[in-house]
């Protein structure tokens, strides 16, 4: 696992070597259509009716995106792709939560040229996720317990919005943001729990 990560940053940085230099891996003043990659980490935790004693969780995600000039005046750019994410939210190894989704955002960014190579996109948009594998371990009264976390706990369909912002430079991609789940993922009707997570990616736009 360790070397297959070391082997997608690799590719994401040498990717503007081979490149066409141009800033932001697009041009503000037309239109556009650009394909990119994303890799990065998750800070996330589950607020609401969470079991007891469970904090931040850090966890991976990656993507591949395809965004596309909406305007002919104003250099507004949508947004979208196929992201696998982990979620969640962890104590200890007795007592976690743990969630991997995909998900499709669609988000709406606006382009402000901050120099000759570099690019500023601040976003916001909706996000759909659907749990494909998750676990839940917790620990009570000296018994453990461990099942999947789409069996009991979590309902797999989770919609969130995103915000953050990217800067691009000579095509390598730099983002920070926060997602927030709208959604109650709670399976008991009674319980209310949404997911949220700060995030850090990098990557590249072609």
């Amino acid at each position: 696992m360790k070397k297959f990560l070391v082997a997608i940053v690799a590719v994401l940085f040498a990717a503007p070597s081979f490149a066409q230099y141009s800033s932001g891996g697009f041009s503000l003043s037309e239109s556009t259509v650009y394909y990119g990659m994303r890799l990065g980490l998750n800070v996330s935790n589950l607020t609401g009716d969470a079991p007891d004693g469970l904090g931040s969780k850090a966890g991976l995600n990656f993507a591949g995106v395809i965004g596309l000039r909406v305007s002919d005046t104003t250099p507004v750019f949508l947004e979208s792709g196929l992201y696998f994410t982990q979620r969640g939210a962890r104590e200890d190894k007795n007592n976690y939560v743990d969630l991997n989704y995909l998900e499709i955002p669609i988000l709406l960014k606006y382009g402000i040229q901050a120099s000759d190579d570099i690019a500023v996109l601040p976003y916001i948009g909706p996000t759909f996720g659907l749990g494909i594998a998750g676990e839940t371990k917790a620990t009570v009264a000296g018994v453990s317990a461990k099942e999947g976390s789409f069996k009991n706990l979590c309902d797999r369909a989770d919609v969130g919005i995103k915000i953050g912002c990217g800067a691009e430079y000579n095509k390598l991609y730099l983002e920070a943001g926060y997602q927030f789940g709208i959604t109650n993922i709670a399976k008991d009707d009674d319980l209310s729990m949404h997911n949220g997570a700060f995030f850090v990616n990098i990557g590249v736009n072609f």
